[in-house]
């Protein structure tokens, strides 16, 4: 890659880092950090756009791929494994794809993002479908195993989207971009700093705010959750407290009456109704706490 790339480009406010004292640095890494915010503002309306894009097609029964390499590969891996644990999803509604497979996410393979047909060929593993949305990451906005997936999932009827941290030009295949210009790293190529960084909020982003969209939250609480563990429970139990006023201890057991299952004991005690009604109650209103809880306060 050239020096054209953003990216690619020595920043002049880190040259000499290593002649600086410890704090001197941690003070250049912290300043250019602070641009990264300012860098996804900038493109609020991409996000925003692909987001709502996202929604629609997990509501219609799509699901939601992030394909990269290296460290683009290893973070959208990582937000797709957060979201069973927190929204209660299946592990095949957001799932992250890295070039050189499982092997990546530990140790590095960087050549393996330079085959645009394993790109192609790892695509059609997965089964997309035109109900799927396949999302790039790229911070050289360059990476051939991304550009072959893209490609390909675009045939197969999908749609796609690219997060890139340089200036590129949007391909036919490419419906949505989501630029994140950053600028130089502190070290120079380093893309696991700022655009790691920035690439990081913006996939919390579209999990998050999909999931919030999708009735998986009820204020700002994770009402979703399925309790598995102690810490489970107890984040559990406090939400169940929360909602319907109980004690500790009277939450615990009415969640326990629900299997762990959050938004379901909060609908069993406030309809004063059976587990199984109260899923089907959920099933009939979207899974939307809010849609039911709001309908008993006007009812009330």
């Amino acid at each position: 890659m050239g020096w054209d790339k953003i990216t690619e480009q020595i920043n002049p406010n880190s040259i000499g880092i290593d002649k600086r004292s410890t704090k001197e640095i941690i003070k250049i890494i912290l300043s250019e950090d602070k641009k990264v915010i300012g860098a996804i503002n900038d493109s609020i309306d991409f996000i925003d756009k692909f987001i709502n894009i996202v929604v629609g097609s997990l509501s219609r029964g799509g699901r939601l791929f992030y394909l990269g390499s290296g460290t683009s590969g290893r973070l959208g891996i990582l937000d797709a494994a957060e979201c069973p644990p927190t929204f209660s999803t299946s592990v095949d509604l957001i799932q992250g794809i890295i070039a050189g497979g499982d092997n990546a996410i530990k140790s590095s393979i960087e050549n393996a993002e330079d085959s645009f047909n394993d790109g192609k060929e790892i695509i059609c593993k997965y089964g997309i479908t035109k109900l799927d949305i396949v999302l790039g990451i790229t911070a050289s906005g360059s990476t051939p195993f991304v550009f072959g997936g893209l490609k390909k999932a675009n045939e197969l009827g999908a749609i796609t989207g690219i997060i890139s941290c340089n200036h590129i030009k949007q391909d036919a295949f490419i419906d949505y971009m989501i630029p994140l210009i950053v600028g130089p790293e502190v070290i120079t190529g380093s893309t696991r700093m700022k655009a790691g960084t920035a690439t990081k909020i913006v996939l919390n982003m579209i999990s998050t705010i999909s999931m919030i969209k999708l009735n998986k939250t009820f204020d700002n609480l994770m009402v979703d959750l399925k309790a598995t563990n102690r810490k489970l429970w107890d984040r559990g139990t406090r939400i169940v407290a929360k909602l319907t006023n109980l004690e500790y201890d009277n939450a615990l057991k009415i969640l326990e009456s629900a299997h762990g299952e959050v938004k379901v004991a909060i609908v069993m005690h406030k309809l004063s109704i059976s587990y199984n009604k109260a899923k089907d109650r959920l099933k009939n209103n979207q899974s939307s706490l809010r849609s039911i809880l709001d309908n008993i306060d006007i009812v009330n």
